[in-house]
């Protein structure tokens, strides 16, 4: 087995395991949210998933970059050629609000580039990941998701080249001003347009599978949010651009938040 592979089968098999774990207290009696220093919201099932992530990713030496834990100084970081960037429960409010658009987000980055990323719905059980040297992404739903940790499943290839209709995601939490004015521009082109709206990283997850054509972003992220699906839609050929440079987004970096960007 080669070093991609068994690193993929790694991130599913962690990403899976704290989903099995979030639906524990998804399905439970009313959990408790509190609030982080920058005011969003945090759960059980965060820092349940972060420890399952962290127990199982550490197995492989790569350092960890993740939302729920204590962020090393960049005169450490800057010397990592990898490290994993994990966001253990994308979508909080999402989880809160229980409408089940929350994801698990695996990347692995090198040389600031997510070149593996793996993205887990915990309510669905719809698992997805790419493989950027390969060229490769796939979407698999698990029957059994305690037992089943790596199944091909469907490949993935993007939106369908020369459509007619252009569909815009957007956040159902968040949706800037600036954001509403690139889709205010794209609306007075000549084709038709219709507006996608989901929670966390599903996002990346529409373009992967040609259920959306463009995802604007002109609201904060930070890395954690994007590189799984970073990685999931560069496996397949689609960009993820900052906004304003159009040089794709860079991880680990000193600010680990994101610039505007747009994926198409």
């Amino acid at each position: 087995m080669n070093i991609e592979n068994k690193l993929i089968q790694i991130a599913i098999k962690a990403a899976v395991r704290a989903g099995i774990n979030i639906m524990e207290v998804y399905n439970g009696a009313d959990f408790d949210v509190s609030l982080k220093a920058d005011n969003s919201p945090i759960t059980k099932a965060d820092k349940r998933a972060n420890k399952i992530i962290t127990q199982i990713l550490s197995t492989t030496g790569i350092p960890i970059i993740s939302e729920e834990n204590s962020i090393i100084d960049y005169r450490v970081r800057k010397h990592w050629e990898q490290c994993w960037i994990v966001d253990p429960l994308d979508g909080t409010k999402e989880f809160v609000k229980r409408n089940g658009e929350f994801t698990v987000n695996i990347a692995l980055v090198k040389n600031q580039k997510p070149i593996l990323g793996v993205v887990y719905v915990p309510v669905t059980k719809a698992l997805y990941y790419g493989v950027v040297p390969k060229e490769k992404a796939y979407k698999t739903i698990l029957d059994n998701p305690s037992e089943e940790f790596f199944i091909s499943g469907q490949e993935l290839s993007g939106p369908e080249k020369n459509s007619s209709t252009i569909k815009i995601v957007g956040s159902k939490s968040h949706m800037s001003s600036a954001t509403k004015r690139i889709i205010s521009a794209i609306k007075k082109g000549s084709k038709k347009v219709e507006m996608v709206s989901v929670g966390s990283s599903l996002k990346f997850c529409l373009l992967a599978e040609g259920k959306a054509t463009i995802y604007p972003r002109y609201s904060p992220t930070m890395e954690w949010d994007t590189a799984a699906g970073h990685a999931l839609c560069s496996a397949i050929g689609l960009r993820v651009l900052n906004a304003e440079t159009q040089d794709p987004l860079r991880y680990n970096k000193k600010e680990l938040i994101n610039p505007s960007f747009i994926v198409n």
